[in-house]
């Protein structure tokens, strides 16, 4: 019996460090300290800033992970603290949604990141691995003008024709300020090829704040964009800046900007153009630096055809695009994307990394990967959960595969997609199809389909859906 052996894409010691995690509540500290010492790095918790600047005298870590709102020493005057001191550790902060522009703040002293609250383990462990790959590029000397984190370069991975022509394009791009529209299917990496334009630009040391397009009404969204002042609608109890203000000298990334409301769109076209807007309630002119990177996983020249995103907006967005190609046109990067996280949850839980047969690589490689990149981590994850040491068989990947020749439920008859369909109405018909398969359960419909759940409701919104349930509103 064949078998293949897929190594980590990196020892345990360059992937683990020692984290110091600074926050004022236990359970929350505990929280963090433990997710991260399952991903295997060594963590050591203290309850204020004061605690933590008397430790790093006596001891060194690699990431400190600080609250923001703390007692005392708050996290963003412990970040100046650190900045200070020249500590050489990478700093994260832990925010809430209404401190972040304290966090675009700590940022300019040093922080490398954020996390908004609430988060899960997972954006908590890739945040924590970027930090580790970032310090480990400057201690090695090395300029930071390529992707600093093993995240951001899962998007880059491959040795394909499509994938060398696309990290072309990205040293290309990524010097100038031009606008660049990224699109692709779902999966495909889109944020994170935007995350390494960002990292490989002259406003690398800047912020890059993003805005995820989907999960906002139209009243939010603009408040989200532009900001708005004291009173401007009900509950707006205080001036708040917008993404584009704490964005400025930096980057501003639009994720799915397909799904901005006709009436904002009007209004981006003009920031695009003039780099000037209002904040909601407010006659005041503000302008910014910024330079403005979306992406979207919709037709978007069919939208402009059908009247439903405006013509001008998509060519002041697309003056450069970078079209990330689906995993099913690159299959021989599959051998390499699976070697890299099969690593990486063999090093999340503790465990070797998986024993594939030569079949069930075969099949893998041969996969029309309707989930892509995404789908493929799901795979490598999930092998890696259930294996007990035993080589991994086609047989045992096959039923996980979307669209597999597996048995399986038979679909209903509203699933057929009959030719003349726009790309969008196929998306609509599978995501309709998916639904019925699990009797409209959505979670089990996301997994299905390689997307978040929380696109999948913003599509179903889009569709007419009514809020968590399956039938149509009226």
């Amino acid at each position: 019996m064949k078998t293949l052996t897929l190594q980590p894409p990196m020892p345990k010691s360059a992937a683990h460090g020692r984290v110091l995690v600074v926050d004022d509540h236990r359970q929350a500290r505990e929280s963090v300290a433990d997710a991260l010492r399952i991903a295997g790095h060594r963590v050591q918790g203290v309850s204020s800033a004061v605690e933590a600047l008397k430790l790093i005298g006596e001891e060194s870590f690699d990431v400190i992970i600080t609250d923001l709102q703390m007692p005392g020493m708050d996290g963003l005057e412990f970040i100046r603290e650190l900045e200070r001191r020249r500590y050489g550790a990478q700093v994260l902060m832990i925010t809430a949604h209404a401190s972040v522009a304290s966090a675009v703040e700590a940022m300019k002293h040093g922080a490398l990141d954020y996390l908004e609250k609430p988060f899960d383990s997972h954006q908590l462990e890739n945040l924590v691995t970027r930090a580790l790959g970032r310090g480990r590029l400057i201690d090695q000397g090395r300029p930071l003008h390529l992707p600093a984190s093993t995240t951001d370069a899962v998007a880059m991975i491959g040795a394909s024709t499509a994938m060398q022509a696309l990290r072309a394009r990205i040293a290309q791009v990524a010097p100038t300020d031009e606008t660049v529209l990224i699109t692709g299917e779902s999966g495909t990496g889109k944020e994170l090829v935007a995350r390494a334009v960002h990292a490989a630009s002259r406003r690398a040391s800047a912020p890059l704040v993003s805005l995820n397009c989907p999960v906002l009404s139209a009243h939010l969204m603009e408040s989200e964009l532009f900001g708005h002042e004291r009173g401007a609608f009900t509950g707006a109890d205080a001036a708040r800046s917008g993404r584009f203000e704490l964005a400025d000298h930096g980057t501003i990334l639009l994720d799915e900007i397909s799904e901005i409301e006709p009436v904002l769109q009007a209004k981006l076209l003009r920031v695009l153009q003039e780099r000037q807007f209002e904040r909601v309630g407010s006659s005041r002119t503000i302008s910014v630096d910024v330079r403005v990177l979306a992406t979207s996983n919709r037709d978007l020249p069919g939208m402009v055809h059908q009247e439903r995103f405006r013509g001008d907006l998509y060519y002041r967005l697309a003056v450069v695009p970078l079209e990330i190609p689906p995993l099913r046109a690159r299959r021989e990067d599959v051998p390499l994307l699976l070697e890299h996280f099969l690593g990486l949850a063999a090093a999340r839980q503790h465990k070797e990394p998986c024993l594939l047969q030569a079949s069930a690589l075969d099949l893998l490689v041969n996969h029309h990967w309707p989930g892509n990149v995404r789908e493929l981590e799901n795979v490598a994850t999930r092998a890696t959960v259930l294996n007990l040491g035993l080589p991994v068989t086609a047989d045992e990947l096959r039923p996980w595969l979307i669209d597999s020749d597996a048995p399986r439920q038979p679909l209903s008859a509203e699933a057929s997609l009959p030719t003349g369909l726009s790309l969008e109405q196929m998306e609509q018909r599978l995501i309709e199809a998916t639904l019925e398969r699990f009797d409209g359960h959505r979670a089990k419909s996301a997994e299905a389909l390689g997307i978040g759940l929380r696109t999948l409701s913003g599509k179903l919104r889009q569709y007419g859906y009514a809020p968590r349930a399956k039938a149509r509103s009226a």
